[in-house]
């Protein structure tokens, strides 16, 4: 039994470890990512909750699946962030079958990371363009602001990728 638990801890150990050269300003960045998009996910949740936080009325009965999906799958997706400066964005940790051991290729985890980057920086500066000056669109300026500070964060999940992206495919150049 004590050797599973050290297995365990050695493993969580490895997971969460940050590689010795990679810029400080590169972790700080990959750590912001999961904190950026957790407030629009908190405000998708809020609103499948039930709380008053737009005034669209109820929601059909697939859309709580959907937008708590959404919310999931983008989470998801911004902890993978972490992988660019951790051990196992470099070599594939080795309780996963098949590709456990395996060295990653550098423009493996490069040209998701900077075509994801992209599409968020499209999809984020559509999203500002589009309500730019379109009135109140939850009801209420208190609902508003609210969801302005729950997605603001969002329009710096692009240029964070990227730039954490780019510093990635430097110091893996290097190593090879």
């Amino acid at each position: 039994m004590p050797k599973q638990g050290s297995e365990i801890r050695e493993r969580r150990r490895v997971l969460t470890r940050t590689l010795p050269n990679v810029p400080r300003w590169a972790r700080i960045s990959a750590h912001l990512v999961p904190i950026i998009t957790l407030p629009s996910g908190l405000w998708r949740i809020a609103l499948v909750a039930g709380l008053p936080v737009d005034s669209s009325g109820p929601l059909l009965w697939w859309e709580p699946v959907y937008i708590t999906s959404l919310t999931l799958v983008s989470e998801g997706i911004a902890l993978l962030t972490l992988g660019l400066i951790q051990p196992w964005g470099e070599t594939v940790p080795r309780w996963i079958p098949l590709l456990g051991g395996r060295r990653v290729a550098p423009l493996a985890a490069v040209i998701p990371a900077l075509l994801g980057a992209a599409a968020l920086i499209a999809i984020t500066t559509y999203g500002v363009l589009a309500n730019f000056g379109s009135g109140p669109a939850m009801g209420s300026p208190a609902k508003d602001w609210l969801l302005v500070v729950c997605y603001a964060p969002l329009l710096a999940w692009g240029p964070l990728v990227a730039a954490v992206a780019v510093s990635y495919y430097r110091r893996r150049r290097v190593q090879t």
